[in-house]
């Protein structure tokens, strides 16, 4: 008698996909658009997504890595990852009309370090070196914070003052990570100082909750995200951690390979905190079409964060920038 085949099925992760600074972001750009028309210049990828940054891109927004590629009079706005005051300055030199788009959590964080900074602490800056939110974060004062990149990073740390010296860190990593490198830094600062308030979004720990939970079920997990994304990155360190026999970051359906599946018979998706929803629709799709049509929701958490807009969106920006043009040509006539 032959053995019947394994049930095929899928473990959805809720919550997935967009936290509430990405969708505040990517709805600030589709607004500007709207409002002031194209083009609409954003500093550096709105959010670290392949599909939305080409979608945007298709609306008439124009990314640069630098604010002096903005021709002046016209509008600019920051990432969701946040920029450093000298960026604000740039932007005021070029004659440039701002929208800030940087998540209010990420902007917790600069806070928090220029409050640290000002009482004089050194200040020890988690995260991943080149990535755009720590070059913002650090930006805020320079002069007291060190980058200190995993748990190996801490040997090479140095202070002024053992007993003035506090922790801070980029919003998208790995949980248990950087709580690693947390613990190595007080084993040899045993005064080390927390912020008053996780520096993690809620967002990327959810999401890093939910793969823990079906990590350990799943034979595969699939996480949809771009390959710059940080926390897309983590969600595949964090599937693999958890259990599952291997884990694959995609930007796009048609980039799964046939070969993962086989012997498969549970594949866990889900996706980055900047990834809409119709890129994991598509992933099921493909997925179905493979024999995987049983779908099991995984929930961790519930989410019902929302920010505001930037305010900016309020003025009348183009206004603006033509104004500060025109005060410029003043000033040099």
């Amino acid at each position: 008698m032959t053995a019947s085949p394994a049930r095929r099925r899928v473990l959805l992760a809720a919550p997935r996909g967009y936290c509430a600074g990405v969708d505040r972001a990517v709805i600030a750009v589709e607004k500007a658009l709207e409002q002031y028309g194209a083009p609409v210049y954003v500093r550096h990828e709105i959010v670290h997504n392949k599909y939305v940054v080409q979608t945007l891109e298709k609306k008439g927004a124009i990314f640069v890595e630098r604010t002096e590629e903005v021709p002046p009079g016209n509008i600019v706005m920051f990432s969701a990852h946040g920029v450093a005051p000298v960026v604000h300055e740039e932007a005021e030199r070029g004659r440039l009309a701002t929208i800030d788009a940087t998540c209010p959590l990420v902007t917790k964080v600069h806070k928090e370090a220029v409050r640290f900074a000002k009482d004089d602490y050194d200040i020890l800056l988690i995260g991943h070196e080149g990535h755009e939110e720590v070059i913002g974060t650090s930006g805020e004062a320079p002069e007291h914070i060190q980058l200190v990149d995993g748990p190996e990073d801490v040997a090479n740390v140095e202070v002024r003052d053992p007993s003035k010296v506090v922790w801070l860190s980029q919003t998208t990593l790995s949980v248990d990570e950087t709580m690693e490198t947390v613990d190595a830094l007080k084993d040899k600062f045993p005064q080390l100082l927390s912020p008053p308030s996780d520096d993690i979004c809620y967002a990327t720990q959810n999401r890093q909750l939910a793969v823990k939970q079906m990590g350990a079920e799943a034979d595969l997990v699939i996480v949809v995200g771009s390959r710059n994304s940080s926390n897309s990155k983590r969600l595949v360190e964090v599937a693999k951690l958890a259990g599952a026999r291997a884990a694959y970051l995609v930007d796009f359906a048609d980039e799964i390979d046939e070969a993962w599946l086989e012997g498969v018979s549970t594949v866990g998706v889900t996706s980055g905190a900047s990834v809409p929803e119709v890129l994991v629709e598509q992933v099921l799709e493909r997925l179905t079409g493979h024999g995987f049509e049983d779908v099991e929701i995984v929930k961790a958490a519930e989410e019902s964060i929302a920010f505001s807009l930037p305010k900016e969106l309020r003025r009348d920006l183009r206004e603006e920038a033509a104004a500060l043009v025109a005060e410029r040509r003043g000033t040099t006539a």
